[in-house]
């Protein structure tokens, strides 16, 4: 009898916990955010994540009535603002602006990385971007064909960079490598607006790099774009050919943003970010505004964007283990 008893109590007592933590969460949530939002960008400013935290930012101070702080804490590929945000206070005060790297490669790729990327809480994914293959004005090719027959013919005397090792310009030339059978030699940045600058100058030969930021130079001649990395042409390049038409078949390759937490964060805490975030998305102003940046607004659930992660994660693992890559 005693002991039956000593169950039943246990039992309440493990219940009432449950219900007790639920509370707190469930009035957490309700009252968050009860003060300003940071917004951790990983990478140096100017690049699509910190572009898309600030228009974001813009309109959630609107939603949710409280704004959204961006910080950006670049370095070592990613990995040093995402630390940042990995150990902060689990309390949907501190949030994750990130690109791919930190949220699905570096765990491949750095050997004492001092986050879990999967123990992050999984927010939103905020947009898919077109990558585009740009060279400096005066390459000497003029075409995927004859960009190819060059490295072929040069083997590691062409250049190219990239916002830090893993990043998706990184891994994307990679996978053209790999695919094409050249080699050629990596030089990495700490963030986009850096190398692109050095394409521009003809630092480095080529670059696989988001359409944005380097389409109004293209147009004003001073990168030539050879493709787009995907099976089909973009309709705002109708004359720009595909990695896949230009002789690389089945490439696909493109870049996103999203945003995660600290671990543990509160999933009240996480449904409404994600709610509001797509409240965002659905505004008209924010849809042009994104079009105007070649950026198509994704959207959908902390489990989506969990299923996609993992995805990602298998996807580019397989190319960073095949072309050795890794960080010294």
């Amino acid at each position: 009898m005693m002991s039956m008893l000593r169950a039943a109590r246990d039992s309440f007592f493990v219940a009432a916990v449950a219900v007790g933590l639920g509370w707190t969460s469930g009035a957490a949530a309700q009252n968050y955010p009860a003060k300003p939002i940071r917004l951790v960008v990983p990478f140096a400013p100017g690049g699509p994540a910190d572009v898309i935290g600030r228009i974001i930012g813009q309109q959630l101070d609107i939603i949710l009535g409280q704004s959204l702080v961006v910080e950006n804490r670049g370095g070592a590929g990613g990995t040093l603002g995402t630390a940042d945000v990995a150990v902060a206070e689990p309390d949907g005060y501190t949030l994750l602006s990130a690109q791919p790297g930190p949220l699905t490669t570096h765990a491949l790729l750095y050997k004492n990385l001092r986050f879990d990327p999967a123990a992050l809480e999984p927010v939103i994914v905020l947009t898919k971007i077109p990558i585009v293959l740009a060279v400096r004005t005066d390459f000497p090719a003029g075409t995927v064909a004859e960009l190819i027959a060059y490295a072929k013919a040069n083997p590691g005397k062409i250049t190219y960079g990239s916002q830090g090792i893993g990043t998706s310009p990184h891994l994307t030339t990679a996978l053209f490598a790999r695919r094409t059978g050249t080699v050629m030699t990596h030089v990495p940045y700490k963030g986009t607006a850096q190398v692109v600058n050095d394409l521009v100058a003809g630092h480095v030969d080529l670059l696989f790099i988001q359409l944005d930021s380097v389409r109004e130079l293209a147009r004003a001649g001073k990168v030539k774009l050879l493709a787009v990395a995907s099976d089909k042409r973009l309709a705002e390049l109708p004359d720009l050919p595909s990695l896949a038409e230009a002789g690389v078949p089945d490439f696909q390759a493109d870049t996103w943003n999203a945003i995660a937490a600290p671990p543990k964060t509160p999933q009240p805490i996480i449904a409404k970010l994600n709610a509001a975030m797509n409240d965002v998305f659905a505004m008209p102003d924010v849809k042009s505004r994104l079009a105007a940046m070649s950026m198509a607004p994704a959207g959908g659930s902390p489990a989506d964007m969990a299923a996609f992660v993992k995805a990602e994660t298998a996807r580019w693992g397989e190319v960073i283990r095949a072309a050795g890559i890794k960080v010294e």
